[in-house]
C-alpha cells in the first residue's frame, strides 16, 4: 500500500502558496460582482434628485384632486403626487404655477395676476396640509435640509411672464411668495419678449424694452431668469443683458430634434460660457421627432377643432380637453420617445459643454412623458440609463441636481434680496 510522505520543507515552500492562491483565486471567482441594478439602485438611492418642472398645480386645482392618493397617469392624466414622488425617490420638485398667454389689455393682466396669485396660493396650503410629507423651500440649501429631515422639498416656479404686464412690482410681488424662476414667456408673444412658438411670429425682435427691465429686475432680487419657451433672439438679449448666469428649466437639444422649443448647440455654448445650466425636457416631441402617424394626426385635429382655442375654455372645459388628450395619448403610446432617446440628449450636452451645465427638468403634468418613464415614479430608469452609459455617482449626482443648485445659489449669492420666510 501507498502511503503520502511528508512534504520536504522545500516542498513545502514551492506547493503550500501555490494551493493558497488557487484557493483564494476560485473564492474571488465564487464572489458575485455587483450588477447593474444594484449599482443604479445604489447611486438612484444616494444622491439627491430634483425634477425643476412640474405643472402639478394644474391637477391639484381640479375638484376632488388628492396628493395623498396615488394616481394612474393613463387614467387620470396625473403625473406627480406624493406616493409617486416616494416610490420615485425624489428630494425635491419644482412646482409651476402657470398660465397660458391670454389678451393682453389691462383688464386681462389684472385677471392674470389674480389667477396666478391663486396658484401660489394653491402650491403654500397644499405643503401645509402635507406638512409630514412635504416642506416649503426657498434657497437651495434648503434641498438637503429638507431631505435630512426625511421630507421632500417643494420649491415653486413661475411659468410665463405674462401676468406682470408692464408693472414692474409685480416681479418682487412673485419673489416675495415663492418663486425662485420666472419662465419669461410661453406659447405666445407677451409684454416681456417673443415666444418660440407664437403661431404669428415675432412681435419685439427678442426682449422688449420692459424686458429688458424684467431681466434687470429679476438680477436685483437674485432671482432665475428661464429661458425656456422664448425666442431664440430673445434668449440672446437676456444673454447679453443679464449679470448672472440663466437657466432653461425645461428644454433640449435642437441638435437631435428639430423644434423651435429647443435649444441650438451656439445656445448650449454660450449658456454655458455664462454659468447657466440646461434642464432637459421630457415632452416626447421635444426629445424625438415624432414618426408620422396620419391616425394619430387626424385624432389631434379633431380633438382641437371640437374645443377650440385653449384660452377660451372654461376650468370645466379644460377638464374635459385634458381627458380626451388622454386618451389620445394613451391609444398612440407606442409613439413617445424613450429613456434612451432622453439621455442621448444629457450625453449631447455633456459632449459639447461637460458635465457641469446639465440637467432634469422633465415638464411633467404638462405634456412631459416617455415610455418607460411617464411618471414620477419610474424616474429611477434615467439612473439606471445612465449608470448603462458610464456616467460615474459623482456625475449622476451632478445631473440630478448639482449643478442646477451650484447655479441656483450662484444667482441668488448675485442679487441683493434677502430671503425672508413666507
Amino acid at each position: 500500500m501507498n502511503t503520502l510522505k511528508p512534504l520536504t520543507p522545500i516542498c513545502k515552500k514551492l506547493i503550500l502558496p501555490a494551493l493558497a492562491l488557487a484557493a483564494g483565486t476560485l473564492l474571488l471567482s465564487c464572489k458575485k460582482e455587483p450588477d447593474l441594478m444594484e449599482i443604479a439602485d445604489r447611486i438612484h438611492s444616494n444622491v439627491l434628485k430634483i425634477d425643476t418642472h412640474a405643472d402639478t398645480p394644474l391637477q391639484m386645482a381640479r375638484p376632488g384632486f388628492d396628493l395623498r392618493d396615488e394616481h394612474d397617469p393613463w387614467k387620470t392624466g396625473s403625473q406627480v403626487d406624493i406616493p409617486r414622488m416616494e416610490k420615485g425617490e425624489l428630494n425635491g420638485l419644482f412646482m409651476v404655477a402657470y398660465l397660458g398667454q391670454g389678451p393682453r389689455d389691462s383688464a386681462s393682466h389684472v385677471a392674470a395676476d389674480e389667477k396666478m396669485t391663486e396658484y401660489f396660493k394653491l402650491i403654500h396650503q397644499a405643503v401645509a396640509d402635507n406638512g409630514d410629507k412635504l416642506a416649503f423651500a426657498q434657497e437651495p440649501k434648503d434641498l438637503k435640509a429638507i431631505a435630512d429631515d426625511g421630507k421632500i422639498a417643494i420649491f415653486i416656479g413661475m411659468e410665463n411672464g405674462y401676468p406682470l404686464g408692464t408693472d414692474i412690482s409685480k416681479v418682487r410681488k412673485f419673489y416675495d411668495l415663492g418663486a425662485r424662476y420666472i419662465t419669461l414667456s410661453h406659447g405666445g408673444n407677451n409684454e416681456i419678449c417673443d415666444s418660440s412658438t407664437d403661431p404669428n411670429g415675432p412681435e419685439h425682435g427678442g426682449l422688449s424694452e420692459f424686458g429688458k427691465e424684467v431681466v434687470k429686475e429679476m438680477n436685483r432680487l437674485g432671482m432665475m431668469i428661464d429661458v425656456s419657451h422664448i425666442s431664440d433672439d430673445a434668449f440672446y438679449d437676456v444673454l447679453e443683458i443679464s449679470t448672472a448666469p440663466i437657466v432653461a428649466t425645461h428644454s433640449s437639444a435642437r441638435a437631435l430634434c428639430d423644434h423651435p422649443r429647443n435649444l441650438t448647440d451656439d445656445m448650449i455654448i454660450k449658456l454655458a460660457k455664462n454659468g447657466g445650466v440646461v434642464q432637459v425636457n421630457a415632452l416626447s416631441a421635444y426629445v424625438k421627432t415624432p414618426v408620422p402617424n396620419p391616425d394619430r394626426e387626424a385624432d389631434m385635429a379633431a380633438l382641437r377643432e371640437s374645443f377650440g382655442p385653449m384660452q377660451e375654455l372654461t376650468d370645466e372645459r379644460r377638464d374635459e380637453y385634458r381627458a380626451e388628450m388622454m386618451k389620445i395619448r394613451e391609444k398612440y403610446k407606442a409613439d413617445l420617445a424613450t429613456v434612451a432617446d432622453y439621455v442621448d440628449h444629457i450625453d449631447h450636452i455633456v459632449n459639447l459643454v461637460g458635465i457641469d451645465h446639465v440637467g432634469i427638468g422633465m415638464d411633467l403634468d404638462g405634456g412631459g412623458g416617455l415610455a418607460d418613464c411617464y411618471d414620477i415614479s419610474e424616474i429611477k430608469n434615467i439612473t439606471i440609463e445612465l449608470v448603462k452609459r458610464g456616467y460615474t455617482e459623482e456625475a449622476i449626482a451632478k445631473i440630478w441636481s448639482g449643478n442646477f443648485m451650484r447655479v441656483f445659489e450662484e444667482i441668488m449669492q448675485s442679487g441683493s434680496t434677502s430671503v425672508r420666510p413666507l
